[in-house]
């Protein structure tokens, strides 16, 4: 049986009003601990985990026995998407909890020359999208490409991968991932 840390985690976090930033600041953490452990890019030891639960502050029992609730809102506003980008790129997410919902889906903005990062991104899961406007430079494995307008990328999520903006004006495009590993 698995426990899914990440989403029972930003589930409490959230439901005590908590943003990532002010969490990790109580736990004595970095954001980006905060963040890679609810994307589950990172599993804490327990003694991490029970720190990070002592700023909410939970026991590690309540937080395991803790069963977040299952989203079953349907419709969303725009400006009910959920920003858990930062800096010059914006993911807007559908919905705040993803909690037993196998699909993740953005909205993504990268301003100019905005870059994922010279270290290629790789999880578990598929990934797709399509460009609204603007150009995306998208990198797989080895292959490269120039996405416009009206086209699209899919690919399984372990293959190494990074996103750029190229040209001058921001690029926007709507992706999904499945799971909602991100």
């Amino acid at each position: 049986m698995s426990v899914d840390i990440g989403s029972r985690l930003r589930s409490l976090r959230m439901a005590h009003n908590l943003s990532q930033r002010e969490l990790a600041k109580r736990a004595g953490v970095t954001n980006s601990t905060i963040s890679l452990i609810e994307s589950n890019a990172s599993n804490p030891s327990v003694g991490a985990l029970k720190r990070i639960l002592d700023g909410i502050p939970i026991g590690l029992a309540e937080f395991f026995a803790f069963e977040p609730e299952r989203s079953r809102k349907a419709f969303y506003r725009a400006d009910e998407l959920v920003e858990i980008g930062k800096g010059p790129i914006s993911y807007r997410q559908i919905g705040e909890n993803l909690f037993g919902r196998s699909l993740q889906i953005l909205k993504e903005c990268y301003q100019p020359g905005a870059d994922t990062g010279k270290v290629p991104l790789v999880h578990d899961g598929e990934e797709g999208g399509i460009i609204l406007s603007g150009r995306l430079e998208v990198t797989v494995d080895d292959e490269r490409r120039i996405l416009g307008p009206g086209d699209a990328y899919y690919f399984e999520s372990r293959r190494p991968h990074r996103f750029r903006c190229v040209g001058p004006v921001p690029c926007e495009l709507i992706s999904a991932c499945t799971p909602p590993t991100f």
